[in-house]
């Protein structure tokens, strides 16, 4: 079984060169774990509050039907 002691121990034998990427693994194991899914759906909610209504004073129109070419009936 892996103990604090245990880690606390193998910590001291890291090379003050690898502290800080070490530190860094640490803080990010704080954190709560996420899906992608949930991450995903996190960030589509973000840009949605961000976005949403940004177009009513400007309006969107459908302009005119344009006209297609005339092209060779297929046989």
């Amino acid at each position: 079984m892996i103990t604090r002691n245990l880690l606390k121990e193998e910590i001291d034998r890291v090379r003050d060169s690898h502290l800080e990427v070490l530190f860094r693994i640490i803080k990010a194991l704080e954190e709560p774990l996420e899906s992608g899914h949930a991450t995903e759906t996190s960030n589509w909610n973000a840009f949605i509050d961000a976005t949403y209504g940004c177009l009513t004073e400007d309006t969107i129109e459908r302009g005119e039907q344009g006209r297609c070419e005339a092209r060779e009936a297929i046989r």
